[in-house]
């Protein structure tokens, strides 16, 4: 049997097949967090079990993720963190030359535009204000993610829980906080709360998978 080159686009195409969906990128984000189980990765994602399994079996006959069994359960992850940088290349890429995805990313996060003070953070200056001690992390994701994994030193308060829990956030130094990753509104909502309460505050433009990703410290 001959091999040819279109045998070989071909199964590049399957990739790329895979990625073609928006379900299944916010499945690929939410496996970028943690290893998860299908009906909390449907709940997180807003979708069926059952519509998250069919996306979810493509994503594995694509080599995306893998499966392993627990019990009942199959519990998902993504096969390498390599994937964390193919979406955060597809997202450049998209910004660059697609003029509805820059739309949509000014109307998702427009105070940031309005206001100078809300631009978020790169990598590079977070890693230099955290070597200095000059800024204290907050990581807004859910507990269970947190908990897998999360920048050095970061304090973990909940979206949903952080109102409630102000106390525990220093008045006198600077707040950058973080979720899953550059189209996580999470922090986003979070610096905005914050600032309401008179803190001082920035959000991470990326999250805890790219800072991963990059070869920087974490710790779990």
């Amino acid at each position: 049997m001959t091999t040819s080159k279109h045998d070989l686009y071909e199964q590049l195409a399957q990739l790329g097949r895979a990625l073609g969906h928006a379900n299944r990128l916010e499945l690929l984000e939410l496996l970028a967090q943690a290893e998860y189980p299908v009906d909390a990765l449907a709940e997180a994602a807003g979708i069926s079990v059952a519509n998250a399994s069919q996306h979810l079996q493509q994503l594995r006959r694509a080599g995306l993720v893998t499966a392993r069994r627990e019990g009942r359960q199959m519990r998902y992850a993504l096969t390498d963190e390599r994937i964390v940088t193919l979406l955060g290349l597809l997202g450049e890429v998209a910004r660059g030359h697609l003029a509805e995805v820059e739309r949509l990313m000014g109307r998702l996060f427009a105070d940031e535009d309005a206001d100078g003070a809300l631009e978020p953070i790169s990598r590079e200056a977070l890693a230099e204000r955290l070597a200095s001690g000059e800024v204290t992390l907050l990581d807004v994701r859910p507990t269970a993610e947190y908990r897998t994994g999360h920048l050095p030193g970061a304090l973990n308060l909940p979206l949903e829980d952080l109102e409630a829990r102000l106390a525990r956030l220093p008045q006198d130094q600077e707040v950058v906080a973080y979720c899953r990753g550059p189209y996580c509104v999470m922090s986003h909502e979070a610096v905005k709360l914050l600032r309401r309460h008179g803190f001082r505050v920035r959000r991470f433009e990326e999250g805890y998978p790219e800072w991963k990703a990059a070869g920087l410290p974490v710790e779990s």
